[in-house]
């Protein structure tokens, strides 16, 4: 159960700071990423950050979820199902958010 209530905490985590760069904030991320966006591209580098790490946090929701239901029938298909979605969740989000580091930053680093 605590590792539950750990993972969906996280996901919604996650979740929020992902929401809160889409809105155009993009405060939460590393101040080398925000010193090479420029004022107009902050809005749509924002969006397609806050897109990628939205995907993530829900990936880590469902992996929590799936290792809860997992917890309580014993079925491992729960654990492996919710272990493929969070790793296609991590590919597909960090592959967004690389996207617009490397439109709007001209690079990753």
């Amino acid at each position: 159960m605590v590792t539950f209530i750990t993972l969906v905490a996280l996901g919604i985590f996650v979740s929020v700071m992902g929401a809160i760069n889409m809105t155009g904030n993009i405060s939460t991320i590393h101040s080398y990423h925000r010193r090479r966006v420029t004022e107009e591209n902050r809005k749509p580098f924002g969006m397609l950050v806050g897109i990628g790490t939205l995907i993530i946090g829900i990936g880590i929701i469902i992996f929590g979820t799936m290792f809860f239901i997992f917890e309580k029938t014993g079925r491992e298909i729960y654990t492996a199902f919710g272990a493929a979605l969070l790793m296609a969740s991590i590919i597909g989000g960090s592959a967004i958010s690389f996207y617009a580091m490397i439109k709007y930053n001209r690079g990753i680093f």
